[in-house]
């Protein structure tokens, strides 16, 4: 089952992101290792910097989706103001149905 990881940063902690980056392609190249990544990315404020993240995970449910975006080294950091975790059907250019 897929899931959405739609994180906010809090404000003012572009430096946190910054700092904790490499730890964070660490985790998310594990998890596309595993198979589990499906595709991940910053969300951009006005001015272009990062201010969030969309990541896009397979989990066998909701807790293991919980677990998986808890164990981010983005979170661990305390970057996030929030983090929802939504299933999410790939509809539309989904490599996996073609």
């Amino acid at each position: 089952m897929l899931f959405a990881l739609i994180c906010k940063d809090k404000p003012g902690h572009l430096q946190v992101r910054l700092d904790t980056r490499p730890e964070h392609v660490a985790f998310l190249n594990d998890l596309n290792a595993k198979g589990a990544l499906k595709f991940a990315g910053p969300f951009l404020d006005g001015e272009g910097k990062p201010d969030g993240s969309l990541v896009v995970i397979e989990a066998a449910d909701n807790a293991a989706a919980q677990a998986i975006a808890a164990a981010d080294p983005y979170a661990k950091a305390g970057l996030f103001e929030s983090v929802q975790v939504r299933p999410w059907n790939w509809v539309f250019n989904n490599p996996a149905s073609a």
